[in-house]
């Protein structure tokens, strides 16, 4: 029923009623790779992505987005995003969609409603709510700025963190502040379109969350090195 249900909403916001409008505005798109990277420190070092492209024009676009993270052969964390995105004010979009959350199994399906933009100061704002089956609800907020050193030496930190409405036992995650994730990664821009970096990222798990996983005998906080690229086009 979810899926059926963010079919439809997807499918009539991009007919060509939500499209009308744009003019002879020229179809632009864009691929973002904002993390692709090895995180080296105790145990097994984890490669993790996070990726997002739109298609579209001023008003209107179709947005993907993607991140995970491979570990020791095995994916620990995956999950999708489709979503039709409007700008609602100057520099901020409103966005509506589909995500599915891959891994953990099982399978989660939502609804997911969001703003992305940039707030005063110029920090990088993506605030999401995620509605899903079984009276499930969860929210994602993701904040960055960029500090530039020179025009090709940049400085970003990094913030995420995920709450979520009721514990879900099988993909273990708990209510509440459920994670907490910090990260600090310095780009040198080789070209603007690409850049290899290194940093430091610290992440938490909290309340529920944190029972799951010291019941399987994992570590509830972790700091690490992280060395990978970024890149556009």
């Amino acid at each position: 029923m979810m899926k059926k249900i963010l079919c439809v909403i997807i499918l009539s916001l991009t007919s060509s009623t939500a499209l009308a409008g744009m003019g002879d505005d020229q179809l632009l798109g864009m691929f973002k790779l904002d993390q692709f990277e090895v995180r080296a420190g105790d145990g097994e070092d984890p490669f993790v992505w996070d990726a997002q492209g739109w298609i579209g024009k001023d008003l209107n676009k179709i947005w993907f987005k993607t991140e995970g993270e491979y570990v020791d052969g095995e994916t620990e964390f995956a999950e999708v995003q489709a979503l039709y995105s409007r700008a609602i004010a100057p520099f901020w979009d409103f966005q509506i969609g589909w995500r599915r959350v891959v891994r953990p199994q099982p399978d989660r399906d939502w609804l997911a409603l969001g703003f992305e933009g940039l707030a005063p100061y110029l920090f990088e704002i993506d605030a999401a709510l995620f509605v899903g089956e079984d009276s499930r609800t969860a929210a994602r907020l993701e904040a960055e700025y960029e500090i530039l050193f020179t025009q090709r030496l940049i400085l970003t930190p990094e913030l995420e963190m995920n709450l979520l409405g009721k514990d879900d036992p099988e993909t273990g995650v708990g209510s509440g502040l459920s994670d907490l994730e910090l990260g600090l990664r310095l780009r040198y821009e080789i070209r603007r379109e690409f850049a290899p970096y290194i940093g430091v990222n610290w992440e938490k798990a909290y309340g529920n969350t944190a029972d799951f996983i010291q019941e399987e005998g994992g570590d509830v906080s972790d700091t690490r090195f992280v060395v990978g690229i970024r890149a556009w086009f």
